[in-house]
């Protein structure tokens, strides 16, 4: 066994739901009704799209009310012991340019990884019903069926369901180096991994060998699965890969990287570390490029 297939899976946050997501339940009106009427039920608690943690690492829930409507309401699924989870697909977002919520990095790691999961997969969900009121057939308004998962349009009848957007993340490797880049947004001395979507007609390893050609000119040859993300902003899947480069000469597209550098395993180990020296800052502990980071130090 090598070194590589001895480390364990990484917890990487938004992964590790234990939920039952009871799709037996969202088809069937009747027991959909039972669970809403579960004295048990909880609704998961928003502020807009963002978490409300309780003290105790938990997502903040209310019992259901006679004065809850269930149209206006996701079956989320149920808890180990039973207990139907419902989220409001009512939100209201602030005013202003929707970007990264930056409390989310606060608030995430200090929820239980069940938690975290379950707020991303709810984020998602609720953010996807938001954007989604109209038909993509024939522009009419579209309504929540199968317990919010699905919308169903009242004109052409065509149905809508939620969708996930592949997007490779990728280390690229080169003897005792490995390849991270600065996005434009980025804050200062912050480099990660780099990423781009999955187009149609790709593969994952295609579409990692094309976006290091096209983000900093380098051609790759073996590339290989590691692990995945699920990424709610809006609703992502991180598909984290490494991949052999065969050269190191970098021409960067300059529209989506400011920079890019080949580092070594002691530079990653002192960036992770915090060290104030060390070369460029870390990804987030809640982004899957730290744990692709580590995995390639063989922590």
């Amino acid at each position: 066994m090598n070194q590589r297939s001895a480390i364990p899976e990484p917890v990487i946050a938004f992964t590790g739901g234990t939920l039952d997501r009871a799709d037996q339940l969202r088809v069937n009106p009747d027991r959909l009704a039972a669970a809403w009427a579960d004295p048990r039920a909880l609704i998961i608690l928003l502020d807009g799209l963002d978490p409300l943690p309780t003290d105790a690492g938990m997502l903040a829930t209310r019992p259901v009310t006679p004065r809850d409507a269930l149209a206006d309401h996701a079956l989320l699924g149920l808890r180990e012991d039973g207990t139907p989870l419902f989220v409001s697909l009512i939100v209201l977002k602030p005013d202003g340019p929707q970007g990264f919520p930056p409390k989310v990095w606060e608030i995430v790691p200090r929820l239980h990884p069940a938690e975290a999961a379950l707020y991303g997969g709810a984020r998602s969900l609720v953010d996807w019903h938001d954007r989604h009121q109209f038909c993509a057939r024939c522009g009419a308004q579209t309504h929540p069926v199968k317990a919010g998962w699905s919308r169903q349009c009242g004109t052409c009848s065509a149905e809508h369901f939620p969708r996930t957007d592949p997007v490779v993340i990728m280390l690229a490797e080169h003897g005792d180096h490995v390849l991270i880049g600065r996005s434009p947004r980025f804050p200062a001395g912050r480099f990660s991994a780099l990423a781009g979507f999955v187009e149609p007609g790709e593969t994952f390893e295609e579409a990692v060998r094309r976006e290091l050609w096209e983000e900093v000119g380098i051609r790759t040859g073996r590339v290989d699965y590691l692990f995945s993300q699920p990424w709610p902003f809006p609703s992502q899947l991180m598909i984290a890969c490494m991949a052999q480069a065969l050269d190191t000469e970098l021409t960067l597209d300059e529209q989506e990287i400011a920079d890019a550098i080949w580092v070594t395993r002691d530079e990653v180990r002192a960036a992770l570390a915090g060290d104030p020296g060390a070369r460029f800052l870390p990804p987030s502990p809640i982004a899957v490029a730290r744990h692709m980071l580590q995995h390639w130090l063989g922590t």
